[in-house]
């Protein structure tokens, strides 16, 4: 095929969408269904009703093909551990009595059964559920789910293509089931799980599918030659299949480096690539291997994760590029849009001018569309889009919000001694003993505490008017009084206020900073039906006045214990906005740095001892080749001690993270030089404590011992069994006694036993350790 043909032949599709719907029907109707309000077929013909609305939407706004398989109750990987059979043996006999039932058990836990661990997928804030395997995992093919999804989008009359996560991504995602030495190779179950994968292909071949996109994101990380081995045999069976679909396998969000010399020869169909910020090197690498003649190459050129308008022209450019090195080059968005908003014409208050620099999965939908047709007919065809582009690019550019000279010549003149604190650790941590006079094992709660339909309803009362400020207010002083109440009764150590004043973590500190946007339906899931809305990181950024004193300093007044100030750090700032494109993440991430130092000091001043600046997105947004990590973590550590380092010495400074790896930054926890660090361990049975141990981590910690992402209390012998864990590999002088995370998404009534439970386990062991 000449390059011409193949301009002619480029058609649009998307790997995935948004699954919630305009308003987020999905989360109301699962959450209906555990609260009993919703039954199992109300909940499927919502689930079917809001399929159907996306892939009409999908059709009509011009997408050739629309992608199926995608949609997902919870999560997408455990949708596959359902679809290959790897059902963790504690779930079983739920999942066998009720399938439904059963899918949520393995996803929140019960109180006789936890859930499967959670974790970020790749470098995003999206979580999924990790796969539970061993030498005894048996799988068994259920492709019920791909095949009905397949068959209602080609009863739409439409052109279907089911995604399914490729065996290779799904075992290196995967974990030793409980029981299973630590050291066993997931990979190793390879050649068991392939037939698995032929028959699921299979069934969907004979259901009517074309072409099954296959992802394999876990490519484009550092990989062992044993495990481009185990890529290239997985592709080459599954290509060798005589009654299959043809099969497009994807990657995404990085350059696929060594692995695409393998995918390339492997005998498949086509290849799906990220050519947003891996353009060249795929692109380089692409070209190197002589390109894909007679074969199909979907070029991601539209970047799925953020929220910018393309530049058509650039990805035009690359398009052409591309035409002579496929077969047939197709046009797609760099990965699944399930990681931005729905739609930004939802959007009321933001400027229509800065509204048009935007674009959520809609509009992202339409520029690949755009760039389709301009790739078959000529930049004729589109020349009223490039036009409209163009000015769309340069009214950003030379907007007054994204260049403020004073936070430019501030941020300018920072020195190595502003990212220092004063006195060493062990000074610190002497005048911190003397000042705070804590227990051993001391308890406190990550921050937040349950968001009730009260405190919601209040602010929704405000924003409509039908409250004025002062009636706000009392109620945030009525639900800080309780929480501080609760608190010094079930006997914590170190308090909190409760944020009950808070929507979201880096909302609540976006709409008080300069150069941040915030979005009212913006809504993006982070797991489950956890849905956040990212605020819009849009301009420089600087504080013009104090964000926490007032209601930290309000509660303070309540109790004689101390309370901590509670602030979000400079990196999960930028990890959980939208953050503008157009300058280094190092140069945003100081001035966001220098806007929360204020706020430290602040604190301090007002008489706050203890203060916690949270970096839970420090490793997920660590990048997923090693050899890019150096410079990502000395930005990243210097943005948090430039946060925190301007405080006293007997000012303690905490610092939490949770749900993701943290073997890989052991080292870069060090140098975050906090006083303490609480993380995420109940699911993961204390690894990390043993990972800090082995570092020689010289701080303290509280590794969780209350898992809060799942319904469940954990009992008064569980939390101190993990703490005696926990003890193993941290001295009692420096451990924490603490959950996972913050409470926002828990309700009242399991808030209060696990934390008296939590409490309980404390003094538990605290006794049994005076006795030793």
């Amino acid at each position: 095929m000449t390059a011409k043909s193949a301009a002619a032949a480029a058609r649009a599709t998307v790997y995935g969408y948004p699954r919630q719907g305009q308003s987020r029907e999905l989360k109301k109707a699962i959450e209906g269904y555990w609260k009993g309000r919703v039954d199992a077929d109300a909940l499927r013909a919502t689930a079917t009703e809001l399929r159907a609305a996306n892939w009409r939407q999908l059709a009509e706004a011009g997408i050739h093909e629309v992608p199926t398989g995608d949609f997902s109750y919870y999560d997408h990987v455990l949708d596959t551990s359902v679809m290959v059979g790897a059902i963790p043996e504690r779930h079983r006999a739920a999942v066998e009595a009720d399938a439904l039932d059963g899918y949520f058990a393995m996803a929140r836990g019960t109180q006789d059964a936890a859930p499967l661990e959670m974790t970020k997928w790749f470098d995003t804030n999206y979580h999924y559920l990790v796969p539970e395997l061993g030498p005894d995992t048996v799988f068994t093919a259920d492709s019920t789910k791909q095949v009905t999804e397949l068959k209602e989008a080609l009863a739409l009359g439409l052109s279907a293509r089911p995604v399914l996560v490729g065996p290779v991504t799904y075992l290196l995602l995967a974990k030793p089931a409980p029981g299973v030495a630590a050291d066993f190779d997931t990979l190793t179950l390879l050649d068991r799980l392939l037939p698995v994968y032929a028959q699921v292909l299979t069934d969907l071949r004979t259901a009517g599918a074309e072409w099954v996109q296959l992802d394999e994101p876990a490519l484009v990380q550092d990989r062992t030659p044993a495990e481009l081995n185990a890529a290239a045999r997985a592709y080459r069976d599954l290509g060798e299949l005589t009654e299959r679909p043809k099969l497009l396998v994807a990657s995404y969000f990085d350059r696929l480096g060594d692995a695409l010399p393998v995918l390339a020869k492997a005998p498949v169909e086509g290849l799906a690539l990220d050519f947003t910020e891996a353009a060249a090197a795929n692109l380089d690498a692409l070209a190197a291997v002589g390109g894909l003649p007679g074969r199909r190459l979907v070029a991601g050129v539209v970047n799925g994760r953020n929220i910018w308008v393309n530049d058509l022209e650039k990805s035009l450019a690359t398009l052409g590029t591309l035409l002579g090195l496929a077969g047939r080059v197709d046009v797609a968005a760099s990965c699944s849009l399930l990681h931005v908003p729905l739609d930004t014409t939802a959007e009321r208050d933001i400027e229509p001018q800065i509204l048009r620099w935007l674009a959520f999965a809609r509009q992202k939908t339409a520029e690949i569309v755009t760039l389709a047709k301009g790739l078959g007919g000529g930049t004729d065809t589109i020349a009223a889009e490039l036009a409209a582009n163009r000015a769309d690019l340069a009214s950003r550019a030379g907007s007054a919000l994204t260049h403020d000279p004073a936070v430019r010549a501030r941020t300018a003149a920072v020195t190595a001694t502003d990212a220092r604190r004063s006195q060493p650790y062990p000074e610190r941590a002497a005048a911190q003993r003397a000042h705070l006079r804590l227990p051993l094992l001391p308890t406190t709660t990550i921050g937040s505490f349950p968001q009730t339909t009260e405190l919601r309803t209040a602010r929704a009362d405000l924003r409509a008017g039908r409250i004025d400020s002062a009636g706000y207010e009392e109620r945030i002083r009525a639900e800080i009084g309780e929480v501080i109440s609760f608190q010094e009764k079930t006997g914590l150590d170190v308090l909190v206020h409760g944020e009950a004043e808070r929507n979201d973590m880096v909302q609540y500190f976006a709409e008080q900073l300069t150069g941040y946007l915030a979005t009212q339906h913006g809504w993006v899931q982070s797991y489950g039906t956890r849905y956040v809305r990212p605020p819009i990181l849009a301009g420089d950024i600087s504080r013009p006045e104090a964000m926490t004193v007032r209601w930290t300093t309000y509660a303070q007044s309540l109790t004689t214990k101390p309370v901590k100030g509670m602030l979000t750090g400079p990196v999960t700032m930028l990890a959980w906005s939208f953050v503008r494109d157009d300058q280094p993440l190092a140069d945003t991430a100081r001035q966001v740095a220098l806007a929360l130092r204020d706020e430290v000091n602040d604190l301090e001043t007002s008489g706050t001892s203890v203060i916690q600046v949270d970096e839970p997105a420090l490793r997920e947004t660590l990048p997923l080749r090693a050899c890019d990590h150096p410079e990502y973590l000395a930005w990243a550590t210097e943005a948090f001690r430039l946060t925190a380092a301007g405080v006293r010495p007997d000012t303690q400074i905490h610092t939490h993270m949770c749900y993701a790896e943290f073997g890989d930054i052991v080292q870069a926890i060090d140098d975050l030089d906090a006083d303490v660090i609480s993380l995420e361990a109940a699911r993961s049975h204390m690894q990390v404590a043993r990972e800090l141990a082995g570092h020689g981590y010289p701080r303290e910690a509280g590794p969780g011992v209350y898992d809060i992402h799942s319904p469940r209390v954990p009992s008064t012998e569980e939390a101190a069994a993990l703490l005696r864990t926990g003890l193993k590999a941290i001295p009692a002088e420096r451990l924490w006694v603490n959950p996972d995370c913050g409470l926002k998404t828990r309700a009242w009534p399991e808030t209060r036993a696990s934390l008296e439970n939590l409490v309980t386990a404390a003094r538990t062991v605290r006794t049994e350790l005076s006795a030793s």
